[in-house]
């Protein structure tokens, strides 16, 4: 039996293997690390081989890819000047094919389908790590917190806090009946249960302002353009006060302290200082993608001896943008900067001043819990992780791929930016 390609590859028709996909994906970014290469085997298995039903499809607009393109190629030529160049070789190029499965991911599935997705891996995810039931004691703080399948009680917060914001935004602007409900609820009840249990402050701290920004985005579509472009200026101009008071009155603290955190950050602080302070020895390039937490290096060795970290993996410098400064440079900070920076403003800029849409609101609040925990957490700089997947997913929908002339004429409508095209005899 022949599959019709729309089936596999075309947003509008492809909601069961675009969901089915999505899950496993979520599945193999949560536990690949228990169960082995068989599920980053599965990760590529649902995406790559849809280039080759419509290759087309994938080369139209390719040029808007330019940039997460151009980072990927810096990061597989810094095993050049890498101080650990076989590490860098493997990890980049995983990284590049994390990116392209993305890059597929965006071509081949619309926000629904990947919030429905969403949806059936995280609840999966979370059945499976409240079945395991580990706890896991933060010897810095001293703190007992829930971890379930995961390493780090962050890594289960992130994914129940996705689980709550895509349940969220689920019921909010693609409900469909009572259906729609049974199976949003049952998410989003697990996730904030175990979000509770994890005491994640990032993740805690993090979604309800997510899902504020939403709401907010969502209300502008009862104003016309030129309304939303004022509350877009007066609502940046309060965030700028807001920052500005949580920095220099002590608000800042007083947040932390709800949190049972000071201002150290668990030793974040110290960590920022350390990375500050090895970034400078190799300022412009780095030390190479992934050379730096590398067994048998000293400053790496002395670290996870200082943080506890018998394991000696899985450990970074709590920000993405001194990470990055550490293996990449200079050069690589600002490229990784411009790319979460382009695809914020893309799609926050694309519900204020274009026809509203669903789309860009989703979008925009993926990208706004990413750049939140960007500055105490590292999502999107390694391969095989939700953060990563969804920053280039979103950056990737930027790009409007036209519809083909064929379409438009099987559809019966005028093609984009051209003429109607009398209808020819016979």
């Amino acid at each position: 039996m022949k599959i019709p390609k729309s089936l596999l590859v075309d947003p509008e028709k492809n909601s069961v293997y675009g969901a089915f996909a999505v899950a496993v994906s979520i599945w193999a970014f949560s536990y690949s690390v228990i169960f082995g290469q068989v599920l980053i085997l599965a990760y590529y298995a649902v995406w790559l081989p849809l280039i080759l039903v419509d290759y087309r499809r994938f080369l139209r607009q390719l040029s808007s890819a330019w940039l997460p393109l151009l980072f990927a190629a810096y990061v597989c030529f810094s095993v050049f000047w890498s101080q650990a160049p076989g590490i860098t070789a493997r990890t980049a190029v995983q990284y590049l094919s994390h990116i392209a499965c993305a890059y597929v991911a965006a071509r081949t599935v619309s926000v629904r389908t990947l919030t429905l997705g969403a949806l059936i891996g995280i609840f999966v995810v979370m059945l499976y790590s409240l079945k395991v039931g580990a706890y896991s004691e933060d010897v810095l703080d001293g703190s007992y917190n829930f971890v379930g399948a995961f390493a780090s009680k962050n890594q289960i917060g992130f994914v129940a806090s996705l689980g709550i914001y895509f349940s969220v935004v689920y019921l909010v602007f693609y409900r469909r009946g009572r259906l729609s409900l049974i199976l949003a609820l049952p998410v989003v009840i697990l996730s904030a249960y175990l979000l509770a249990l994890s005491h994640s402050a990032t993740s805690i701290a993090s979604i309800p302002a997510v899902l504020a920004l939403v709401a907010l985005l969502a209300a502008t579509k009862l104003l016309s353009r030129r309304y939303r472009r004022v509350i877009f200026v007066v609502g940046a101009g309060l965030l700028v006060v807001a920052v500005f008071a949580a920095l220099n009155l002590g608000l800042m603290d007083f947040v932390l302290g709800i949190f049972g955190k000071d201002s150290t950050l668990t030793g974040r602080t110290y960590l920022w200082e350390q990375g500050w302070t090895t970034a400078q020895r190799s300022p412009i390039l780095g030390v190479g993608y992934g050379a730096y937490w590398v067994q048998g290096f000293a400053e790496a060795e002395r670290l996870w001896n200082e943080f506890y970290i018998t394991s000696r993996t899985g450990f970074h410098f709590h920000n993405t943008y001194i990470e990055a400064l550490v293996e990449l440079g200079f050069v690589g900070a600002v490229m990784i900067s411009l790319i979460i920076l382009r695809t914020l403003v893309g799609h926050v800029t694309a519900v204020i001043f274009r026809t509203w849409q669903t789309e860009p609101v989703i979008l925009a609040g993926v990208m706004v819990l990413l750049v939140i925990r960007s500055f105490v957490e590292v999502d999107i700089l390694n391969p095989y992780i939700m953060g990563s997947f969804l920053l280039y997913y979103s950056h990737f929908k930027l790009a409007r791929v036209p519809v083909t002339r064929t379409r438009w004429a099987q559809a019966g409508f005028v093609e984009p930016g051209g003429a109607q095209k009398p209808a020819l005899p016979g």
